[in-house]
């Protein structure tokens, strides 16, 4: 082709397409201005040639139609999105979005919509954006679909299944397709079909659409339907039993973390500690106290709040379960009654000093953005910060048994525990070993109260809701056994929340009391008992 002639054809398809462009954009604004004409079923089909455009910019004015947000201006009779600016409305295009100024309300007349507009304004944003070149959008259209299963959509979701090409998508597609199939008139072949793919969803969205579809299906249809609905049922109870299992180990990693230093001053030293629920409180209030400094001083490190509070709570708390041994402690062993009055005074004192400094109310500790929401992993349910207190758990656990079999200070614990006097004539210091055993018991559980603040409300009572649970379960895991601890925290964790569905929360606590009275009868030891114990006060 001459390049003349070449040139001549590129130019008259630039126009052609700025042509149609023109007339699209027209076809649009004619559209929008006929949104105010008629009664509500105008206003519906002209809801439904909006989205049939494809004109990304449809979505926001219909948003803001579903939202009750448009009006007309009296003055010039342009469509309008208007947001309450005071006493005036702040004014935009409905379709561009352009800043147009403030209006007083009378000079603006409200395009109204009922609740079937707003399910058609719903369905059409659906639509809208089922075409959409992005996945994430497409994807989030045919949600969209699956919930409002509108019939009008059907043709629409055939034409964008048969193009897509995303495999997440395309399912969505399909069971948004299920959804809308068993709504209408389709064939029983079709609709058993459709009854197969949502009863292969298996979630309790398919459970209420299939529900909900049986007292008007066909007879020939509900057993179909009735088979659906029990195979979901069935699914749903196996992952309720799952989440269950998870809750339960999210609630014994909290009591794991609550005994595992109750472990060492009860199990190892022997102390009945009462003001160790009042120890975890201090280290929450340390975390609130770091959080408070970060956020007037130095917002930007809020989210590694946790990471600066975490070694600090250790010292503080350690600090303090050493000045508690060095004080009162140090003159009681060997006395159990006495120890148990002293620290339960103490542990009231605690808790009167924490409100005069803090206040009687909750305070508020954030959670760090990495430890917020949540996410899915297949049927269940897991939250961000939940997982880390477990990981986190672990990870005490792991240090503190490295600690007490690989490091001085653990030979000369367990030297302590099993025959002072012997340990003592050997060179070992031993009230130096028990302030730093007791330091240490006290530094984890301070440590414990940073990852107990961000699960639970921080108050000075914060500490009474885990000192009764803590020492079942070191009795139960047998006392001074860091094995026994871990698995008596999540084998009553597990248990509990198993329970609590059937007999309440209240109810479940005490049976396990029950069951764990019963079981010290046969085993007074508990789960892993320590051989060759000696304690010489």
């Amino acid at each position: 082709m001459h390049p003349t002639c070449l040139i001549r054809t590129l130019l008259v398809a630039l126009a052609l397409l700025f042509t149609t462009s023109s007339a699209f954009a027209q076809d649009v604004e004619a559209l929008v201005n006929a949104l105010p004409e008629g009664g509500y079923s105008d206003r519906e089909k002209v809801i439904f040639d909006l989205a049939a455009t494809g004109d990304e910019r449809v979505a926001g004015l219909l948003d803001a139609l579903g939202e009750g947000d448009l009006y007309v201006r009296e003055e010039d009779g342009r469509v309008v999105a208007g947001k309450r600016a005071g006493r005036d409305y702040a004014l935009t295009d409905a379709l561009t979005g352009e800043e147009l100024g403030t209006a007083p309300s009378s000079a603006l007349e409200k395009i109204r919509v009922n609740n079937r507009l707003r399910r058609a304004v719903r369905s059409a944003i659906g639509q809208l954006t089922l075409m959409s070149p992005s996945p994430p959008v497409r994807l989030r259209a045919a949600r969209s679909l699956l919930r409002n299963a509108d019939p009008d959509s059907l043709e629409l979701l055939g034409t964008a299944l048969a193009a897509e090409t995303d495999p997440q998508v395309k399912k969505m597609m399909e069971t948004a397709r299920a959804a809308i199939i068993i709504k209408t008139d389709a064939g029983i072949e079709e609709k058993a079909a459709a009854i197969d793919l949502l009863a292969a969803r298996g979630d309790r969205e398919a459970l209420a659409m299939l529900t909900g579809a049986h007292s008007s299906a066909a007879p020939e249809l509900q057993p179909v339907i009735e088979r659906g609905i029990a195979g979901i049922e069935r699914k749903l109870a196996m992952w309720d039993g799952l989440q269950n299992v998870w809750y339960g180990l999210s609630l014994g990693s909290v009591l794991l973390l609550a005994a595992i230093g109750l472990a060492i001053t009860f199990g190892v030293m022997g102390v009945i500690n009462m003001a160790h629920g009042e120890i975890v409180m201090l280290g929450a209030y340390t975390t609130f106290a770091v959080q408070q400094v970060i956020r007037t001083s130095f917002p930007g490190l809020f989210d590694y709040s946790l990471a600066i509070a975490l070694p600090l709570a250790f010292l503080v708390t350690a600090l303090v379960g050493i000045a508690i041994e060095r004080g009162i402690i140090r003159w009681l062993y060997g006395r159990p009654l006495e120890t148990l009055l002293a620290t339960w005074g103490l542990s009231l004192f605690l808790q009167q000093t924490v409100r005069t400094i803090f206040g009687p109310n909750n305070r508020e500790v954030g959670n760090p953005s990495w430890m917020s929401g949540a996410f899915d992993l297949a049927g269940l349910s897991i939250t961000w910060n939940r997982l880390w207190i477990i990981v986190f758990a672990l990870v005490v656990f792991a240090v503190l048994l490295a600690v007490l079999n690989r490091t001085p200070l653990g030979l000369q614990m367990r030297a302590v525990t099993q025959n002072r006097r012997m340990a003592s004539s050997m060179g070992i210091r031993t009230p130096w070993v028990d302030a730093m055993t007791f330091g240490l018991g006290s530094g984890i559980a301070g440590m414990a109260g940073v990852a107990l603040s961000q699960i639970d409300n921080v108050s000075p009572n914060l500490g009474q809701s885990y000192i009764i649970d803590s020492f079942m379960v070191v009795v139960f895991g047998g006392v001074g056994n860091l094995w026994g601890t871990l698995v008596g925290a999540l084998t009553l964790g597990v248990a509990n929340k198993f329970l609590e569905p059937y007999a309440g929360a209240v109810l479940a606590k005490i049976f396990i009391l029950v069951f764990i009275i019963l079981f010290i009868q046969r085993r007074p030891r508990g789960l892993f008992a320590l051989k060759g114990r000696a304690v010489d006060a």
